[in-house]
């Protein structure tokens, strides 16, 4: 048997891991700017943690996840998504105490998993980026932290994106909302999806945001959520928009974005950009107030995004946008000779302790053949070593892009190269 990757997988190589490491850096970046942590949880759950929060009837829990008995009988799921391990932390750990300072705002990086069909940019061990405040209920937190989205795909480059919102309104909204739609569809479910008819009965809201032909027909001429908001709802979504637009960011109210998890409520959202043709989302979230209180926490308001790494990747690239990844080296060392490998060594370890990245000729290889990995490498500086060099106490240091070189001791390589490499760059 030949020994491959699992179906749905992926190696991420050296060039790309460099672009990968680019965007992480970036996101820490800008959410340091809003007060924001980090924050890592195990890469594996409780069962429970997931269906209790996500949903039962939620496509994640009961097609998607990859759950399994451990050898203490304990049922475990891979995490499906981040906001769940999050809010269970956020509990463990009492961050809700009053002396930690609210509102918390964490942030997280890293595989989950989903068993699904692989497709472009949507992976079986697929990679997020997430942020999760608790301790606001405050409309302005809503638009903060989309504010803070929306920053981070400017100034990395992505364009043509829009902002599409919706509200759920609060609980008593969203049941009145609820009824209305069951009572719409209901006529109408022979015409729906298998999956969308199996929604009617579960989860009503999910028939909004169906892909499938049929159900979008359907749903064409439904009740609007905008119509069932009480006094409270309404004004929580009026702020919200006010506050968008004095910030000057532009967005639409899709009242058909329900988003596929059970636990949101208020405001929603996600970020859209167009990429060959098709639309995709690259990042999604929403308020969340009762959630801590599922994980038996006090009532403490929430509100996050996530966005997928891959598809990230998949847009930048897709949209022509260069990361400024290019990877060179300062030093490239040829080694002539068996003779001098120690000294070779010496010198390398030298220069990198002076916080220069170096590298050398570890094969045995003819000068020629060096010097194209020395091109090959990006190097900035080339400085060829052999016998005579060694016994003179000199080496030339050569800038390989201008070829002006300088001669220097040994002494003055191995003590201030800074200087050397200053001069001749």
């Amino acid at each position: 048997m030949k020994l491959q990757k699992p179906k749905g997988t992926q190696d991420i190589l050296p060039k790309e891991s460099a672009k990968w490491q680019y965007v992480e850096a970036f996101a820490r970046k800008t959410f340091g700017k809003y007060n924001y942590q980090e924050i890592r949880t195990p890469i594996f759950e409780h069962y429970e943690v997931i269906s209790r929060s996500v949903g039962d009837t939620t496509d994640i829990v009961s097609k998607e996840m990859y759950d399994f008995y451990d050898k203490g009988d304990r049922h475990i799921t891979l995490r499906p998504e981040g906001t769940a391990p999050v809010v269970r932390s956020y509990v463990e750990n009492k961050l809700f105490a009053p002396e930690v300072q609210k509102p918390v705002k964490l942030y997280y990086m890293g595989s989950m998993f989903r068993y699904e069909r692989p497709q472009a940019g949507r992976l079986r061990e697929f990679h997020q980026i997430g942020v999760e405040c608790f301790g606001s209920s405050n409309p302005a937190t809503d638009v903060e932290t989309i504010a803070m989205a929306a920053q981070f795909f400017k100034e990395i480059g992505i364009q043509n994106i829009t902002l599409h919102l919706n509200t759920l309104g609060n609980s008593a909204s969203r049941a009145a909302y609820r009824k209305a739609l069951i009572d719409y569809l209901t006529p109408l479910k022979e015409t729906l999806s298998k999956d969308s008819q199996r929604r009617l009965e579960e989860n009503p809201l999910r028939v909004l945001d169906s892909k499938e032909k049929e159900d979008k027909a359907a749903v064409e001429n439904a009740p609007s959520i905008l119509d069932y908001l009480d006094e409270e709802s309404q004004a929580h979504f009026d702020s919200v928009r006010a506050m968008l637009d004095s910030l000057g960011i532009a967005y639409v109210i899709d009242t058909n974005m329900v988003r596929g998890l059970d636990y949101y409520n208020h405001t929603i959202f996600e970020f859209i950009t167009e990429v060959s043709g098709s639309e995709l989302t690259i990042c999604a979230g929403g308020r969340y107030d009762g959630l801590v209180e599922y994980f038996d926490g006090p009532a403490t308001p929430g509100f996050g995004f996530g966005m997928g790494m891959e598809r990230l990747l998949l847009v930048l690239d897709k949209q022509g946008v260069e990361l400024p990844v290019a990877q060179g080296l300062d030093v490239y060392i040829a080694v002539l000779g068996q003779e001098v490998n120690g000294k070779a060594l010496e010198i390398t370890q030298a220069l990198r302790n002076q916080g220069f990245k170096v590298e050398r000729d570890y094969l045995g290889r003819k000068l020629k053949a060096q010097f194209k990995s020395a091109d090959q490498l990006n190097a900035k500086t080339v400085i060829a070593l052999g016998d005579s060099e060694v016994e003179q106490g000199q080496v030339t240091v050569k800038n390989n892009q201008t070829r002006e070189e300088i001669t220097v001791s040994l002494a003055e390589l191995t003590g201030n190269f800074k200087e050397i490499f200053e001069k001749i760059n």
